[in-house]
């Protein structure tokens, strides 16, 4: 087991990806960073108060001056070839990152999630220094499977109404047969890009279809990030929206949870499977309700919320399994849910 030395991390200036970069850097690795900055951009309800990109790269460069940047698209194929050769690892965060998003254009999350995922492989395979590959897939490539699994009513939330699920959704459940949005696919595209390649031996890969992962660095909004986007609306005073009755249910994993999971397998990559499930499990989940009571009692952070129609490709439970990353990469969530918030608030507080 040996811990590569020289990390591309496309998507770098993001939420996650930001915290891969500190990860390596803090540990004495040559890190890249290869982001196009655009996320702000592509969500309809960011603004520049939760510019998550910008803050993270200005985060970066004060703390870790010795990191890379390079201003670049996961679309543009003949510069990732050039820029992914001489690294032995890539931490593959860059994306299309919302449902509501791919629904509105299409075209353009097919173009960064899939194509760019192809791109980032065939780089990777090309490449002499033959770089390990981890990408942040996606809950979503489930698609409307997740909704056919029974669920029952409890207080303040719902859960699985089958002793099958008691330990959450494994990677067996079908992708098949079941309505999708264009994220779900462009994502599930990426995905089964990363099995070939990593069957085929061509590139040592994993995909690790996340469940909701949040921590400090994080500016959520009702698009994508709904931990940190409660959180901050709730303490800003700001209004919420609630779409269905806030009883949905996730699992919910602390970012340095995730990266400690990424750098098992980029550590030791051999033999292992190319899909995990990654998230909390059920000993770290919340429902939407549950964490609005957390933050006004713990904080006195009481939120302005109304409620709408559920969203087209919402679920009302979704819970990972984690069993298989347990047992492959030596891992288990550190960081449990009530900590993490705590967390999150107090770096939260700092800031505002």
């Amino acid at each position: 087991m040996s811990r590569p030395s020289h990390i591309l991390v496309t998507g770098g200036a993001g939420f996650v990806g930001s915290h891969a970069a500190e990860f390596y850097a803090e540990r004495g690795a040559k890190v890249t960073v290869y982001d196009n900055m655009s996320r702000v951009s592509s969500l309809e309800t960011a603004d520049e108060t939760r510019n998550t990109a910008s803050f993270n790269r200005d985060y970066l460069e004060e703390n870790y001056p010795e990191i890379s940047f390079i201003d670049g698209d996961v679309r543009n194929r003949k510069r990732l070839f050039d820029v992914v050769e001489g690294h032995d690892a890539i931490v593959h965060t860059a994306g299309q990152v919302a449902v509501t998003a791919s629904l509105n254009d299409p075209h353009y999350d097919f173009q960064v999630n899939a194509e760019g995922t192809f791109n980032i492989l065939d780089a990777a395979s090309a490449a002499e220094s033959d770089p390990a590959v981890v990408f942040a897939s996606t809950n979503k490539v489930y698609g409307d499977n997740v909704n056919e699994i029974p669920v029952k009513e409890v207080n303040s939330r719902y859960w699985y109404d089958s002793p099958e699920y008691n330990d959450g959704i494994p990677e067996s459940l079908s992708i098949d047969d079941c309505e999708h949005t264009p994220y779900g696919v462009s994502k599930l595209a990426g995905d089964l890009y990363v099995q070939d390649y990593a069957a085929r031996n061509e590139v040592d890969a994993a995909a690790f279809r996340m469940s909701c992962i949040y921590g400090p660095r994080q500016f959520g909004n009702e698009d994508q990030g709904w931990v940190a986007h409660f959180a901050i609306s709730a303490k800003r005073d700001e209004p919420i929206t609630v779409f269905g009755d806030g009883k949905q249910v996730r699992d919910v994993l602390y970012v340095t949870d995730l990266i400690d999971a990424y750098d098992s397998f980029l550590s030791d990559p051999t033999n292992k499977p190319a899909v995990f499930n990654m998230g909390g499990g059920p000993e770290n989940t919340t429902s939407l309700l549950e964490l609005l009571e957390i933050l006004g009692e713990n904080h006195g952070w009481e939120a302005d919320v109304t409620y709408d129609e559920w969203r087209e490709g919402d679920q009302k439970v979704y819970v990972s399994d984690i069993s298989r990353a347990k047992e492959h990469l030596n891992w288990k969530p550190k960081v449990d849910f009530n900590e993490g918030v705590e967390r999150y608030a107090e770096w939260l507080s700092t800031i505002e």
